[in-house]
């Protein structure tokens, strides 16, 4: 089932929520494994929980114009910053962790068992952004019975869609990981993450998420700066840069998919995408449920890689109307 909403066609009648600042909720702290976590909470404690998940360089300051307007519609709003973004913790204090999916998986999961206590209240709906979304499904598998149901906007890795069937001896594996490490540890990522966040190039690389102009959003280039600053930004990036590249197949997109198929009393998947988005095309999304038909679709014109901020309007109504949907059909 596909859904196709076209901006320059819609009249939306719904108040405009942007507000211009990103501190939406109350800010808070949580550690897990020793590390600092910052998310955000808004809503009634006794309302029907959401966590959203940010993307790559972002967090849960980027889901400025969509958490208060869920707040509104009756859920308790969670935004948390995944471990390396935002104000959560960047040094992993020379533990031997690298960053991937299934860390942040594992983290949320927590989140989710510390925080927002599902036994008080209902199964979790997590709707996630990219990496986000990637983060989401790993959980799922994971931990399915925390999990109510996901909104994938859009879901990273189709890039191969089918599952990866080779399988590489170790002793390559071993090979390839080793130096996999070796090239990003001495690849100057500090002065890199200095060069693109303190320049006009983090305008550029920003724009390659959005379809519309982001030259004047000061506040957005602050989302994404200000954390790249911070003392420990290349720490976190080259732990992720190495924990993302030496992942196993089975922990990548295809594979997560793959398995979930499988899963008894399997929850309900929406992906949304931006059908300009250039990160990942639209194209690749068709294929994606064509081979998974149980995933459903939902397109948003004129949107690229972040349609969740750069047409929030659209977004926010086609989740409230999934979320509707599923309330009605039980």
């Amino acid at each position: 089932m596909e859904f196709i909403f076209d901006e320059m066609q819609s009249k939306i009648q719904n108040k405009d929520f942007f507000t211009g600042t990103s501190n939406w909720g109350e800010s808070k702290n949580w550690f897990y494994k020793d590390l600092k976590v910052h998310f955000r909470v808004t809503g009634e404690e006794s309302n029907t929980p959401i966590v959203l998940i940010h993307g790559f360089g972002a967090s849960c300051d980027h889901w400025r114009n969509n958490a208060e307007v869920f707040a509104s519609a009756g859920f308790r709003i969670y935004g948390i910053d995944l471990i390396g973004f935002g104000k959560s913790e960047q040094d992993l204090k020379g533990k031997k962790i690298y960053l991937n999916n299934q860390f942040w998986a594992n983290q949320l999961a927590s989140f989710i068992d510390e925080i927002v206590n599902i036994e008080r209240n209902e199964k979790v709906i997590l709707i996630g952004n990219s990496l986000g979304a990637l983060t989401s499904i790993t959980t799922l598998l994971q931990r399915p019975e925390l999990i109510k149901t996901i909104i994938a906007a859009p879901l990273p890795e189709p890039v191969s869609v089918n599952p990866i069937k080779i399988v590489l001896p170790n002793w390559i594996r071993s090979i390839n990981s080793f130096l996999i490490k070796v090239f990003f540890n001495l690849l100057p990522l500090k002065p890199l993450i200095n060069l693109i966040s303190r320049t006009e190039l983090i305008t550029f690389a920003l724009q390659s998420a959005y379809f519309s102009s982001i030259s004047n959003d000061k506040l957005l280039k602050r989302i994404v700066t200000v954390p790249a600053r911070r003392s420990n930004a290349s720490k976190a990036l080259r732990s992720m840069c190495v924990g993302m590249s030496t992942r196993a197949n089975y922990a990548k997109g295809p594979s997560i998919l793959e398995k979930i198929k499988n899963l008894p009393n399997r929850p309900p998947i929406l992906l949304i995408w931006g059908n300009q988005d250039k990160l990942i095309p639209i194209f690749l999304a068709k294929k994606l449920i064509k081979l998974h038909p149980w995933l459903k679709l939902s397109v948003i014109d004129n949107a690229g890689h972040c349609l969740h901020d750069e047409l929030p309007n659209h977004f926010n109504q086609i989740v409230l109307k999934w979320l509707e949907n599923l309330k009605t059909s039980k």
